[in-house]
């Protein structure tokens, strides 16, 4: 029973961090390199993350400057941000890709809680299925109705725990995207 519901607090917390992950690719008007995370570079043949070919620094609260490693591939990484469709434009200077960060309008600000919202309820539906297993799992043991019951109920505990985190964490993210 306590292996069970270790393995659901590992699982619950592995979504956690998932729901972080996409948390941080939905921008919220300030410049922030994991926007980039998702880039992937074609150099020398082989799909390369960004952040492997070149030092990303945010020099002010709207730009972010990309300076690649070896300079031959300025146009490779100019290339594959277009590709990553993240919205932004690179402006090449010959040794730094300059992003700019548009402001947020309102509606774009709408736009992308939205989107929190979907990756949050995304998450409370990965949480009800770590829930489902275990609740299975438990069942599955041959141990008197009472138990079953009592290990029922600490899953359920779990459950309503990380629930109240992923609503901390979109309100926090939405609060994020809606101030200017």
């Amino acid at each position: 029973m306590d292996e069970i519901l270790m393995n659901v607090e590992l699982e619950m917390d592995k979504s956690i961090e998932a729901l972080e992950k996409r948390f941080n690719n939905i921008r919220a008007g300030r410049a922030n390199p994991a926007i980039l995370d998702s880039v992937m570079v074609n150099y020398y043949g082989a799909p390369t993350p960004l952040k492997q070919l070149a030092t990303i620094s945010v020099p002010e609260a709207r730009s972010m400057h990309i300076k690649p490693f070896d300079k031959s591939s300025l146009q490779a990484i100019e290339k594959g941000i277009y590709e990553a469709n993240i919205g932004l434009t690179p402006n090449n200077n010959g040794e730094v890709i300059i992003l700019n960060i548009p402001a947020l309008t309102e509606e774009t600000r709408r736009e992308y809680v939205k989107q929190a919202k979907g990756c949050a309820e995304d998450c409370r539906i990965a949480l009800r299925n770590i829930r489902q297993d275990a609740n299975n799992d438990i069942k599955k043991l041959e141990l008197p109705e009472d138990e079953i019951k009592a290990g029922q109920d600490d899953v359920q505990e779990l459950i309503n725990k990380y629930n109240k985190i992923v609503d901390e964490k979109f309100k926090e993210k939405e609060k994020d995207l809606m101030s200017v």
